[in-house]
Parts: structure tokens; sequence; C-alpha cells
């Protein structure tokens, strides 16, 4: 019998041993810095040329690894060699999967802090965000493999005296899994372990600013046993490689996480029929969020605040989870906004690799533009309460910022930020507040903050989001326990983390034997 896995715990920064074993993490990735790191198609390492250049946000100067990067022609190259390993990867054993799976996920718990660092120095995570990724992917991997043990023998049909019937799980063939840069780890496990647990093989691009995290987890693959060619790592240009290979006639399925254009665009791409291609592509794609938290005035207002501070500003709200919108009741309206302005002034930015700072830099110089313009947009559309300001002369650092009394039909009510940046509207009741949660074409994640049973119930039913929470914020789902994907244009509602998950990466076959 499959045991139930219990999520990995997060690390506890109170106790000065891990403390110091996180200190000594960082030393070691700061000893690696600057290293080549090549592709690897069919397990062969490919140095190119061309070379994409991996930054620390919060030093532009600090180089943290140079990436080979694949051309069309090496895309052709990886997509043959894959095509080509489906052919037996497919008939693999599907314990022999997950023990590889189970293998990778130990090795990861090993080296925790190490895969940490790294995420401190490339994505500009704060520790305890950077420990939360790493846990993420771990859960991923222990999860999945325990669900595709769960599937291995199909779902149970009914047979007559004279037939047997079966209903089994096969793979589809080979996926394009294109990663974000935001969760560079976790996600990027979780999309391409549910791809090659469930039997099918992998093209993997990760993103362009955070690919050094991918291809340490390969060396991890490659150290649990995983055959060569089953993934096949080729980080390159979205429009070049990533067009390519999304068009590709043997191209089964794209798994995808980014933004709502780019997610467009590949679902609209794969949607198409190329010369060759005998199949309908399948599309996973999460393409972001609008999320809100809703405060009742029936409500313990000190959650309510603490709650909007970490889901807002986690991260620097980069997650297509953050709270970029906080509605609240006009009976205890400023009430909440005086406290989350209280809070979110004790925040500090700066080097995440300080432990002292809760919030590091944002992204790159196309995120620190795209931010600050929405503040522009916010100072004309709401009343300024706090943060708006910014520092990028050695990194990219916006200090966490709050819009008081604005509209319901503001641009930064509708539109997607993607930073540290939260904007307070007044509801005239519960009922207004949701209608206003609900106005924007997204639909991820939101919380509701509520002692009243009566609006907890309405919001189960009409606050129209993928993963809604109740007295808590809206971001940090896990594992096993709240299955992550969402409704309108923040994508295909694929529940990642969740017991359908892998279905996505498979197809159903029914065999009937006449007896």
């Amino acid at each position: 019998m499959v045991q139930p896995y219990k999520h990995e715990p997060f690390c506890d920064f109170t106790d000065q041993r891990n403390v110091k074993e996180f200190e000594a993490a960082l030393q070691k990735v700061e000893s690696e810095l600057g290293k080549h790191y090549p592709l690897i198609i069919g397990g062969e390492r490919i140095l190119t040329e061309e070379s994409i250049v991996s930054v620390n946000p919060a030093n532009r100067d600090e180089v943290v690894g140079r990436v080979s990067k694949a051309t069309q022609e090496l895309a052709e190259k990886a997509m043959k060699e894959a095509d080509r390993t489906f052919q037996t990867w497919r008939k693999s054993k599907v314990e022999m999967r997950a023990d590889i799976l189970f293998r990778a996920s130990a090795i990861v718990r090993r080296r925790k802090h190490e895969f940490s660092a790294v995420l401190v120095k490339e994505a500009g995570k704060p520790w305890n965000e950077a420990d939360a990724d790493t846990a993420e992917a771990i859960d991923f991997m222990e999860y999945y493999a325990r669900q595709m043990l769960k599937l291995k023998d199909g779902i149970p049909v009914e047979s007559r005296s004279m037939e047997y019937n079966r209903f089994n799980y096969i793979p589809l063939g080979v996926g394009v899994i294109i990663s974000p840069w935001n969760f560079p780890f976790a996600i990027m496990a979780g999309m391409t372990t549910a791809a090659l647990v469930t039997g099918n093989t992998v093209l993997l691009k990760p993103a362009s600013t955070t690919p050094v995290i991918a291809a340490k987890f390969i060396e991890v693959l490659e150290e649990a046993g995983l055959p060569a060619g089953v993934v096949n790592y080729i980080p390159g240009s979205g429009v070049e490689v990533g067009d390519y290979l999304v068009d590709h006639p043997r191209t089964r399925f794209i798994s995808f996480t980014g933004s709502r254009d780019v997610g467009l665009r590949i679902y609209e791409r794969a949607s198409k029929l190329n010369p060759g291609q005998i199949w309908l592509k399948r599309v996973v794609a999460e393409m972001g969020g609008k999320d809100t938290i809703v405060v009742d005035k029936e409500a313990d207002l000190e959650l309510a605040a603490q709650s909007i501070v970490a889901s807002a500003f986690g991260f620097s709200g980069q997650k297509c989870s953050a709270c970029s919108r906080a509605v609240i009741l006009e009976d205890v309206y400023n009430q909440v906004l005086e406290r989350v302005v209280e809070l979110t002034k004790e925040l500090t930015v700066g080097d995440p690799t300080q432990r002292s700072n809760k919030m590091g830099p944002v992204n790159d110089q196309g995120a620190f533009d795209k931010i600050m313009s929405y503040i522009a947009i916010g100072k004309e559309e709401g009343r300024l309460m706090f943060g708006g300001e910014c520092e990028d002369k050695k990194g990219w650092f916006i200090q966490p910022t709050i819009f008081a009394d604005v509209e319901e039909n503001a641009r930064i009510m509708k539109e997607e930020i993607f930073g540290p940046v939260v904007a307070f509207c007044k509801a005239k009741d519960f009922h207004h507040a949701i209608d206003i949660a609900n106005n924007t074409e997204y639909g991820l994640t939101g919380a509701v903050i509520t002692n009243n049973r009566k609006n907890i119930e309405k919001a189960r039913e009409d606050f129209h989001v993928g993963n809604l929470y109740f007295n808590r914020g809206c971001t940090g789902a896990i594992v096993g326990y709240q299955p992550f994907g969402g409704f309108n244009m923040s994508g295909t509602d694929s529940k990642a983390g969740g017991p359908d998950y892998l279905l996505l990466h498979l197809q159903g076959k029914t065999t009937s034997e006449t007896l």
C-alpha cells in the first residue's frame, strides 16, 4: 500500500544551528559563482559559444552562472533524442520511475540548504522563501511518485461473463516543459517530474533568468539514476527555441507556467496542426492572477492585516497567488488599512543573503520597469500610503507599496502587476466585496477573513477562484493539501500537487478480451 506523504517541513531559522548551516551553504554557492553549465541532450554535455548569463538580481555585477544556449538545430537534436528514448521509457516499470523520484527527493533533502542558497543568489529569494521553494520541490517529487504508484494498475471497470475489460493509463509522448522564474526550483521540478514519472520524455526549457537551479536539478536526476534522454536540458530563447518546440509535430504536450500573454500565445500555436502531426497537442497552463483578500466586518482584524502583508509582499509580490487587492468592508476599512501600513513599515528591503532582510529584489530590469510604471499609475488612481520608492544602482529593489481608496475598476485593481504593490478598495457590504473580487479576468486565488459562517458559505459558492482560503492569506498552497490552479485567464486549472494532475500527462486505454 502506498503510504500518504506529509509535506517537507520548513526550516526553523530561530535555531542557530540552522542559521550556521545555511550560511555555510551560501559560502559554498558563492565559491561556485560564474561556473559554466552545458546543455544536456541524451546524456551528452554540449557547450555552446553563446550563453545565457544568470545574474544576481540583488547585485547585477555578480554572475551566478553562464548556461549554454540552445539553438533550433540543438532543439531538433533534443527532440529526436526524446522521441527515441520515449519508445523504451514508456515501457519502463512504474515502480522504477517512482524510485528515481524518491531517491532524487532524498538527495535534495540532504542538500536542501545548498539548493536554497542558489535560490537566494539566482532568484533573489529571502531565506524563508528560498527554503519554502526547495521544500515544495521535494514535496512534488514525493507526492507524484506516490500518486503514480496508485495509478499504475489503472481503474477497475465492469466485465461480463464472456469478456474481461481493463482500463489503464499510458503516457502521451514528448513534452515541452517551459518553467517560470518565480518558483524556479519547485514549479520546474514539479512540472518535469510529473511528466517523467508518468512515462513521458521531456524537453526542459527553464526561464532565462533562473537556468542554474534547473541545471543543478538535472544533475540530481542523473545521480538518482534517470536514464539519458528522458529529460533533456535546453535553455534558450522563447522566440527561437520555445516557438519551434511548441510548433513541432512530434511535441505531444506543452506544460507552461508564466504570464497570461505568453500562455495565450502557446495555447494558440499549439492548437494548429503542423505537417506530420497526428494528434491534438495537450496544453497545461498556469498563467497568473489578480488575487484578492476580502475582509468582513465580523473578522479578526489583526489576522486580516498580517495576512494581507504576508500575501502581498512575500517574495516582493512576485507570485501569481500574491494579494494585489485588499477589499475591505467600509465598517473596518480604516482600522485594517492603518494596521497594514504599520506592519509594512517593519519590513526591511535589501540583499537577501542577509537574513534580516524580509524582502529582496525583483526579478530583472523588465520587471522593475513594469512595476514602477504601475506605481506611477497607482499615484493617479489612489492615495499612496506607503512605499512607491525604488533603488536600482546595484540591484532591482522596490519598496512595498500600498495604495488606498482605489476604485474597483481602476487599472491597478484589474491588471496583474506582479510586484510588491497592493491596492485597497472599500466595499459597502459582503455581497459588494465578492462582486469586486470577481471583477477580473483572472481566477486563481483568494481569501476571506470572517467569523460569519453565512458569509463563508456565500464565498465558497460565489468567489470564483481555483484556490479559496478562509481566515488565512491567499499564498502558500502545500502539495497534496491544497491542489493549485485557477480559472479563466489564470489557466487550465491544472491543480498541480493534486490527485488528478498526473492524469494530464496520461491517456486512457480500454482493452477488452472476449473469453
